[in-house]
């Protein structure tokens, strides 16, 4: 995982994670990487500093990882981020914006879980079944591996993936 410090056009920074600097590079070409004041989607990365580790940074970074070491079969829609440290030392970095953000994609998967059929692990088949005609279009949503995920992209076949929230900030 990479964490970039990045702005838009407008001058509005923010900082997001990528599972590395070419995820980065597809997102943004694909206008997946928005900023969360304005919207744009005309993202550049800018200047960060190094973070030199230290005993706690180190244990929070482990913990990251291992929350975010998932096989290949996990869900293509997994949006991960790193948890806020919950130490009283720590001071917390979400801002106002990105705390309303995060309430709207809460709202946005419990609506779509809601209003969709779950189909698990079914999803590459039963996308590929709706879109070339096998079976009538409805909303669905499920699961799907990257590679997964990339196939159903190079057939032509639309999906998106939900955001996926830690618990402890839903």
């Amino acid at each position: 995982m990479i964490r970039y410090s990045l702005s838009c056009k407008n001058r509005h920074t923010f900082e997001s994670w990528f599972q590395d600097s070419s995820a980065f590079d597809r997102q943004v070409k694909r206008k997946l990487v928005a900023c969360p004041q304005c919207g744009d989607t005309k993202i550049e990365k800018t200047i960060m500093a190094p973070q030199v580790s230290d005993s706690k940074r180190a244990t929070r970074r482990k913990a990251v990882e291992t929350m975010l070491d998932r096989p290949a079969s996990k869900p293509a829609d997994a949006t991960a981020t790193a948890p806020e440290s919950t130490s009283s030392d720590a001071m917390t970095i979400a801002s106002p914006q990105e705390r309303e953000l995060r309430a709207k994609l809460k709202e946005l998967r419990e609506h779509i879980v809601k209003n969709s059929d779950h189909v698990g692990a079914r999803f590459p088949e039963e996308a590929r079944k709706m879109h070339y005609g096998e079976t009538e279009h409805r909303s669905i949503h499920g699961e799907a591996s990257m590679d997964e995920a990339r196939e159903l992209a190079e057939e032509g076949i639309e999906f998106y993936p939900v955001p996926v929230l830690p618990d402890e900030r839903n």
